[in-house]
């Protein structure tokens, strides 16, 4: 913190002068140094709590704000609230004379010496602020309650909601199940990255949820988290990911939710209603979540949203911008297509953003419900008891029950939802993902695509066979014993296949359509003396080739 000589040398001698001037020092030389010590020396003998009797009630505020926040307060948050301070050259100063009519309190505190300005650098980022010199601390810090007190913003209680209709039956722990499809997919194909985002393969009847927002955080967070690693072919589990596999649920949960705490995911260029435009600029999304998770109360009651979102606008309006400056951000309304400057827009983009912490990423998560309040249909949220542990640095619950896998007799491997995470892994790397249907458990299909990619991985039919029965605990159905050792004997015995076949009155046709540049192409195979198979995604273009040579061909079932 800075002394009052130090801060004084930062004022132009104009300005030294009118301070000289308010305490009785007649400063007409043009020795600046000389100027600050002299001004240094009175200033020191001021007793400001009995000279803030005689200042306008605003300006004790002001001076108040800052003894309360340490002695400094960001430009920007600290004009919000006690008006700006006009930066003049000297040639100005002399033609307007600011200190007789000052237009704000803090201005007033300025031309009094009682309020300065510097720089710092905080968090790698330069940081401007209005601050007290130590000498004005050292006296107000202590002093008695009314003397130099802070004048709060009126409090918003956080009053608990007595009824509420639930949004669901319950706290949502299903991003582990996802998580494991993605790294299993990882596993048998590998996750292609993109520039900006992961491209992924169709997901959709795979996930539990397979929301795109929700989907981009889970592979970010694996990514962080370690358990996925780069190769030639796409994103792949590493070592670290098995370990995770083999966790609780809750203890799963935990580790992703500590993940996003300090995640780069950057929540709010995925809020709903808002984009993020332009270069130049950037937040700390970290910030953003280590004010809401300090703020929300550590009790499994029910709270309303706007509660939440308005007691943090009174109390910490500025807890991702700590400069209070809300004209740098490029963020526009998807809505209007307008851009959201000024403290004004608070409402748009904070609020936005709190919002969204709670009813998605922590959702997400496990860690928050949604519910209405009864009767008045107010959004309402509350921590899980999961959540609560985390945020009480208990540790998670690592007890869990965890039901076998059914091998069925058409080879199809039912995982229950309750089966372990790191068991569905495994099945994923001998069967093949069918579609999820909802409520239903996870199914895997053996085939003989699932058996030569388990080759590839170094699981012989033997072992698959050993997995089955392991994590089943029972023998292993005959038939699928039986097309397994099949399988590793002779290879594909037989294909379905999904084809569009063409059926001529008369073998002649066929050998046209095989001989001619314009059609041969198109013809997949034979399927006897009188039906060829077409490619399937060609046979309009096939059907518009015979019509150009005179034949038109009748079409059913399309």
């Amino acid at each position: 913190m800075r002394s009052l000589e130090q801060s004084l040398l930062e004022h132009d001698l104009i300005v030294l002068r009118v301070i000289g001037e308010w305490i009785g020092l007649d400063l007409t030389g043009a020795d600046k140094a000389a100027s600050v010590r002299h001004i240094a020396q009175m200033l020191a003998q001021v007793d400001l709590r009995q000279e803030m009797a005689y200042l306008e009630p605003e300006e004790v505020a002001a001076i108040n704000d800052l003894v309360a926040q340490g002695g400094r307060v960001p430009v920007a948050v600290f004009e919000r609230q006690h008006g700006e301070v006009r930066m003049m050259g000297p040639g100005r100063m002399e033609r307007e004379e600011p200190w007789l009519d000052p237009v704000s309190p803090a201005e007033a505190l300025w031309y009094r010496g009682f309020l300065y300005r510097g720089f710092d650098d905080v968090d790698g980022a330069t940081l401007e602020y209005y601050f007290l010199p130590r000498e004005w601390m050292t006296q107000l810090a202590g002093a008695d309650p009314g003397v130099a007190t802070a004048t709060p913003s009126a409090a918003v209680a956080l009053a608990p909601v007595t009824a509420v209709d639930r949004v669901g039956e319950d706290a949502a722990d299903d991003a582990v199940d996802d998580l494991t499809t993605l790294l299993s997919l990882a596993q048998r194909t590998g996750l292609q990255p993109e520039s900006g985002g992961h491209r992924l393969p169709p997901l959709e009847a795979l996930l539990v949820n397979p929301g795109r927002e929700r989907r981009s955080l889970l592979l970010t967070l694996a990514d962080e988290m370690g358990l996925l690693r780069r190769a030639d072919n796409g994103l792949r589990p590493t070592r670290a990911a098995l370990d995770w596999l083999r966790l609780s649920r809750d203890a799963q949960l935990r580790a992703i939710a500590e993940a996003w705490s300090r995640s780069a995911w950057n929540d709010l260029c995925h809020t709903p209603g808002l984009a993020c435009d332009g270069n130049g600029w950037q937040n700390d999304p970290v910030l953003a979540r280590s004010a809401l998770l300090e703020r929300l109360p550590q009790r499994a009651d029910w709270y309303r949203l706007r509660d939440l979102v308005a007691q943090m606008k009174a109390e910490n309006p500025d807890f991702q911008r700590p400069d209070g400056n809300y004209d740098t951000w490029y963020l526009r309304d998807t809505a209007t297509g307008g851009l959201l400057t000024g403290f004004g827009a608070w409402d748009q983009v904070e609020g936005r953003l709190l919002r969204f912490l709670l009813e998605g990423p922590l959702v997400w998560l496990g860690m928050t419900e949604i519910g209405v309040e009864t009767g008045a249909g107010e959004p309402c949220y509350r921590l899980t008891d999961r959540a609560l542990a985390w945020l009480m640095d208990q540790p998670p619950s690592r007890d869990e029950v965890r039901v076998p896998l059914v091998v069925q007799n058409d080879g199809l491997l039912i995982v229950p939802y309750n089966a372990g995470r790191y068991e569905r892994f495994q099945a994923a790397r001998v069967a093949d993902a069918e579609p999820l249907q909802a409520g239903k458990p996870f199914r895997y299909r053996i085939t003989p695509a699932s058996l030569a990619s388990a080759a590839e991985q170094g699981i012989a039919a033997d072992r698959v066979l050993a997995f089955l029965e392991k994590e089943s605990g029972r023998p292993v159905p005959a038939s699928v014993q039986r097309g397994i050792k099949r399988w590793a004997e002779r290879g594909v015995e037989g294909r379905l296949q999904r084809v569009v076949v063409l059926r001529a009155g008369d073998p002649a046709i066929l050998e046209t359509l095989r001989s001619n540049p314009k059609t041969r192409d198109y013809i997949a195979e034979s399927l006897g003396e009188l039906a060829v198979a077409i490619k399937t995604d060609q046979w309009q273009a096939f059907q518009q080739a015979t019509a150009q040579l005179g034949l038109l061909l009748d079409v059913e079932g399309f």
